[in-house]
């Protein structure tokens, strides 16, 4: 398996925790969208290495979720947002903005999840 995914599982364990915590205050949320960020970087660069494996490169975040879309591992529309937000989240900081991207992370989590255990099973055909 490669480092990329072993790393992403663990994230996104962390990441569940945080978003299992019921009172949710700035910094808990602040906290989830950070973990957000590091399990975003660690998906799309596990996504890097798979697709290599496929004779495909990607450099790029967009353009390793967008062979991930062709490659049928994740959908395309969450993707979508879930690349948004985190660009939003590190280029800018707005409570507002924050308030709303962490109402999302649940989602971005779920896909990001889903995706994780896509790459697995492929890493042990």
């Amino acid at each position: 398996m490669n480092k990329p995914l072993m790393k992403l599982g663990e994230a996104l364990d962390r990441l569940g925790e945080s978003l299992d915590i019921s009172d949710v205050d700035s910094i808990v949320r602040d906290a989830a969208i950070k973990r957000f960020e590091v399990c975003f970087e660690l998906a799309w660069k596990a996504v890097q290495k798979a697709a290599r494996s496929e004779g495909l490169d990607c450099a790029s975040p967009r353009s390793c979720f967008q062979h991930a879309w062709r490659l049928g591992w994740v959908e395309e529309a969450p993707t979508i947002t879930m690349i948004e937000d985190r660009n939003l989240t590190v280029h800018t900081y707005d409570e507002r903005l924050a308030i709303e991207v962490h109402a999302r992370i649940r989602a971005h989590y779920e896909c990001l999840r889903a995706l994780n255990a896509e790459l697995i099973e492929r890493s042990q055909d």
